[in-house]
């Protein structure tokens, strides 16, 4: 039988752990076939581990996006897009397709930065994205700046925010609070426009977290692609990323990244979903 196929347009990540290489790992973990349209090259420095953002000529994404459209695919799911002109293709890119689905990660800060890579792109993102998504992705930073709030730090303001992302004009937001609520668990809040959904994970004691946001956006891609309901698809991406956290590995002194087939290889963590 032929794969479906998922289409991958953004960053690299020299280790491994986050952009397309993440996205890569994670489709192929659910037996689909995984393509990428590159829009920045990330190098790090072994020092700091600083990070070096260079972005991709736009002639060369525009190549790339033509070859990849070419290949139909199924659903498009974006990571890093650095500016507004690329946001302004990727756009355009899944207008131009026929995929089924659009997952928009709002990828605005490298790891351990809080500081949008370039504040012009949060506009951007709510205009041109925001009104084409099936599911978009938001940790906590992403969700008030899309939402135009301070960051959310509760229940409640989660809630807000999401309410405010979704009168943009995505079907279903889910915004990743993971440890940085309060309570004894990791929690993710899904909403599709009526309800709210608490996706619920034991909090890990130690864990190597680099390329969770990316990991679980592809898996949402995954899932919506091989046809699970919007919730459902939603709970299992948070099952195989609290995997992926659980029995990742550290790196260097500076980084330790998940563990991309954990969920299949070693072990299946368990999640609850209950309506908040």
């Amino acid at each position: 039988m032929t794969q479906k196929k998922v289409l991958t347009i953004a960053g690299t990540d020299v280790s491994g752990g986050a952009g397309y290489s993440a996205d890569i790992k994670t489709f192929e973990d659910h037996d689909l076939y995984g393509f990428c349209a590159l829009t920045t090259i990330v190098s790090m420095d072994p020092s700091t581990w600083a990070h070096r953002v260079h972005h991709v000529p736009l002639e060369i994404l525009d190549e790339q996006i033509e070859t990849a459209l070419s290949l139909k695919p199924d659903t498009i799911k974006t990571g890093m897009l650095p500016n507004e002109e690329v946001i302004s293709r990727a756009r355009k890119a899944i207008e131009k397709s026929d995929a089924d689905y659009f997952v928009f990660d709002p990828v605005m800060v490298c790891k351990g930065d809080d500081t949008v890579l370039n504040p012009g792109v949060v506009d951007s993102m709510q205009k041109e994205l925001l009104p084409i998504t099936t599911i978009v992705t938001p940790n906590l930073v992403e969700a008030g700046n899309l939402a135009g709030m301070n960051t959310p730090k509760t229940i409640d303001e989660v809630k807000e925010a999401a309410k405010k992302i979704h009168e943009y004009g995505p079907k279903y937001v889910v915004v990743k609070g993971g440890t940085g609520l309060e309570g004894d668990n990791a929690l993710d809040i899904f909403y599709d426009g009526e309800k709210f959904y608490g996706l619920y994970a034991d909090k890990l004691e130690k864990a190597y977290n680099h390329g969770a946001g990316c990991t679980f956006a592809a898996a949402v891609a995954s899932n919506f692609t091989n046809g699970l309901e919007p919730l459902e698809a939603v709970k299992e991406a948070k099952a195989f990323v609290t995997s992926a956290i659980k029995h990742g590995s550290q790196m260097n002194e500076h980084v330790g990244v998940v563990r991309h087939n954990a969920y299949n290889k070693v072990d299946k963590v368990n999640v609850q979903a209950k309506e908040l």
